[in-house]
């Protein structure tokens, strides 16, 4: 299988505080041995040998005498390399670097001087004299004379793929906003509160909010505080979720006391607002082969109150407890393992580890996951195929040739479904029949959902 296959599970308070995610101010005291920091976290990272953040999450626990700015400004230092990586590398070059000396340090040197926009008097802590010169000349290069490719900063094999799904132009807006840091949005959880009770309560303790564009249940923080201590998240008012993620759920639309199947449940994140929007009735199996993922789930469980939860580890797509629910289930949510290039507002390294053949396995087991999915739902029932892939390959491909092996499945328009709970989406949001979100249109990850029903 793939290096490291994208597993979308809602991230958790810890991880989205800002050391993840945003744009730190400048440092009250940029240091030598805070630079350090950085350059030996970059240097872990740029071997890839593990996903960034359990790369950076290990670091931090090894180095618990970094405080919170400093672990914010370490850690969204190297994430801004990790975004940048191919032009600040072609900066360096340029700038008379050989291949050899585009080390971590310099690619740190050459985002704080480019992207940051420090000036050498702000680097004067950690900048050697000899290399003052080619850093001036990396931060003068003018962007448009790099390749395509390397200006949008995507590797050429994705490059070339997205442009084919998108058109060049459209590219280079994607790539700008996949560059970004993503924001905080969290869910509310309706058997606990309502969104604008939980919008007041965020404010009383400091935490400023609005209402989500999409979502019903969406909310979005203007900072990145840290909230797994906090009282509203530790009494499951919240959690932490993409607001396009949340999309998903509302396309599934399951009711109460009915027998729903979240098919690759992970750690938990759609299978809540499931259970929340079965009001806590039915039968709710949440489904997924690694029991660490399921047992993230559990203390997720009993924050929110739900009941209706039953998490079953599967050995596989053709596990026998599958074949056991055969035709009897009402709605299946199929949130496919798939190369989560949509992602990479927050994890920036997938675009360096994924490459043809492990877009190629991942198709494989999509295709193979959604047929087996499908054996379960009964005549007239809804099943949701979705990913956070950017590519036509893992989406309507999938979908299409699903399709034409199952006659007996039709597809939804996914606009009218949303539009029946009141939630409007604009064109750009609707591929055809299908749900397709995109950073730099929606502010969200980028997400794709196909709508399908078994006929009668």
């Amino acid at each position: 299988m793939t290096r490291h296959p994208a597993k979308k599970n809602s991230p958790s308070p810890a991880a989205a505080k800002p050391s993840a995610t945003t744009s730190p101010p400048r440092v009250a005291r940029f240091t030598p041995t805070l630079f350090a920091h950085a350059e030996a976290l970059l240097t872990q990272l740029l071997r890839f040998e593990h996903p960034a953040d359990a790369a950076v999450s290990h670091y931090f626990r090894e180095h618990r005498q970094l405080g919170h700015a400093d672990r914010a400004f370490v850690a969204e230092s190297v994430y801004a390399v990790l975004r940048r990586w191919r032009s600040l590398a072609a900066r360096c070059q340029a700038s008379g670097r050989t291949a050899a000396q585009v080390t971590p340090r310099a690619l740190l040197l050459a985002m704080l001087a480019t992207v940051r926009g420090w000036s050498q008097r702000e680097l004067a802590p950690v900048l050697k004299a000899s290399e003052e010169a080619w850093l001036a000349a990396a931060k003068e290069l003018d962007a448009a004379s790099l390749p395509p490719a390397v200006a949008c900063d995507l590797p050429d094999w994705l490059y070339d793929e997205l442009a084919g799904n998108y058109g060049a132009e459209a590219v280079g807006e994607l790539a700008r906003a996949l560059n970004q840091a993503a924001p905080l949005d969290l869910r509310v959880n309706t058997l606990k509160t309502e969104r604008e009770a939980l919008l007041a309560a965020l404010e009383a303790t400091g935490i400023a909010a609005v209402a989500g564009r999409w979502s019903p249940l969406a909310l979005r923080l203007r900072d990145k505080p840290a909230l797994a201590k906090h009282p509203l998240f530790l009494a499951g008012h919240f959690e932490v979720q993409d607001e396009g993620s949340q999309l998903l759920a509302c396309l599934l639309a399951p009711k109460r006391s009915e027998a729903v199947v979240d098919f690759c449940a992970g750690a938990g994140g759609k299978t809540l607002l499931l259970g929340a929007q079965m009001k806590n009735t039915g039968r709710l199996y949440a489904f997924d082969v690694s029991d660490r993922r399921l047992a993230n789930m559990k203390p997720r469980l009993a924050r929110s109150g739900l009941s209706n939860v039953h998490p079953v580890r599967i050995e596989h797509e053709r596990d026998t407890r599958i074949k056991r629910l055969a035709g009897k289930i009402d709605r299946v949510l199929v949130d496919a393992p798939c190369s989560g290039l949509g992602t990479l507002r927050r994890n920036p390294d997938l675009k360096w580890r994924q490459d043809p053949q492990s877009v190629g396995e991942l198709t494989a087991k999509q295709a193979a996951i959604l047929a087996a999915a499908a054996t379960l739902v009964c005549p007239g029932g809804r099943l949701v195929y979705a990913t956070c892939s950017l590519l036509t390959v893992e989406n309507r491909g999938i979908v299409e040739a699903f399709l034409a092996a199952h006659p007996d499945f039709a597809l939804l328009p996914a606009g009218e479904v949303l539009a029946r709970q009141q939630i409007e989406l604009p064109a750009s949001a609707l591929n055809g029949d299908c749900l397709q979100l995109l950073p730099q249109y929606h502010d969200t990850d980028g997400f794709f959902a196909a709508v399908l029903e078994r006929r009668a």
